[in-house]
């Protein structure tokens, strides 16, 4: 099921946080529950997948994503992710979330994020590419921005992003088996 409460939790810790820009990060702290774990007494892949919406939901507020979404009756949806798992977290480790709205291209909304261990090590990481949607179909991101207060072009995706971004150009879809 998803965490509902947690999610409401999250909101409210961070309802007064400042402004937050394309290309500026945003930390939150989350800790991994009993609930969130796997066979192997580490945290699930998918609960991962899950966390990174605490951080990311609270990032739209800050931003004024949410607002925007609101005022307009869009909706937000994931259209793609890559996630790389290289740390186990286990039960009751405090994380520390770090998130970062890149930029975007002519459809998607591109955020980085990042789960840190108390050590200082990076435990998971994740690209996001996040489609504003309307009645109508796909909201263009830079009308999405500029709603967020955002004046100009998108920041600079970096090479990795573009290369994911075209990588995803070649996947087959519908895939064959």
């Amino acid at each position: 099921m998803y965490p509902f409460l947690r999610l409401i939790w999250q909101m409210f810790v961070h309802r007064n946080d400042p402004k937050v820009n394309f290309g500026e990060t945003y930390v939150t702290h989350h800790i991994c529950w009993p609930w969130d774990l796997d066979l192997w007494w580490e945290l699930n892949n998918g609960r991962t997948l899950t966390l990174f919406d605490m951080g990311r939901l609270p990032l739209g507020q800050a931003s004024g994503l949410l607002k925007a979404l609101k005022q307009n009756g869009w909706g937000l949806t994931v259209a793609g992710s890559t996630p790389r798992y290289r740390r186990r977290i286990r039960m009751f480790d405090k994380i520390t979330m770090k998130s970062v709205p890149v930029g975007w291209d002519d459809k998607f909304i591109y955020i980085e994020q990042s789960m840190w261990l108390s050590n200082g090590e990076c435990a998971n990481h994740v690209l996001i590419r996040s489609a504003v949607t309307s009645k109508t179909g796909i909201v263009a991101p830079e009308k999405v921005a500029a709603c967020m207060g955002h004046t100009g072009p998108s920041p600079d995706l970096g090479e990795w992003v573009k290369a994911w971004i075209e990588a995803e150009t070649k996947r087959p879809w519908p895939p064959k088996h």
